[in-house]
């Protein structure tokens, strides 16, 4: 028996999504030039979008929460979970977060976010209910876009 609701795993993806899109911001900050701002920003944009689409799938989902101690309890379990356990760990992005100082460590950085969400979107598309594989289909699409979107930036920056 799964500890988690399928509820629970689309409620991760809407954290990844603003984690990532949290970091496309703080990428903005660091980034020297133009062309570079805008991918982040644009990326950041995307992700926005991502969450609102995972929050539409998520709203029309069967939930069972369980029983909380207090309002909001669970969610912040869930937050904390995401935050700690997937993707973005915490201890391990505040290390990774400390060596992005300039645009292709930023763009690294990045990259492996991304693929990161690709490898889990894959596994929670089993997940959520079958009228919605193609909705996941699309947001992995989308994320293998910014893959080929930053790689190419990242060519910029290896020559």
């Amino acid at each position: 028996m799964s500890v988690f609701e399928a509820s629970d795993i689309v409620e991760f993806a809407i954290r990844i999504e603003e984690n990532g899109a949290n970091f496309y911001r703080f990428a903005v900050q660091i980034a020297k030039d133009e062309s570079t701002k805008k991918l982040f920003e644009q990326l950041a944009d995307a992700e926005v979008h991502h969450k609102k689409t995972f929050e539409k799938i998520f709203a029309a989902m069967d939930k069972v929460a369980p029983p909380e101690s207090y309002d909001g309890e669970y969610a912040a379990y869930l937050h904390n979970y995401v935050d700690n356990a997937i993707i973005f760990k915490k201890e391990a992005l505040d290390q990774e977060l400390t060596k992005v100082k300039d645009t292709p460590s930023a763009l690294d950085f990045a990259l492996r976010r991304e693929m990161d969400s690709i490898l889990y979107y894959h596994e929670i598309k089993r997940l959520v209910p079958a009228n919605e594989y193609g909705t996941v289909d699309k947001i992995i699409d989308e994320e293998r876009r910014h893959v080929a979107m930053l790689s190419a930036m990242k060519q910029k920056y290896a020559g």
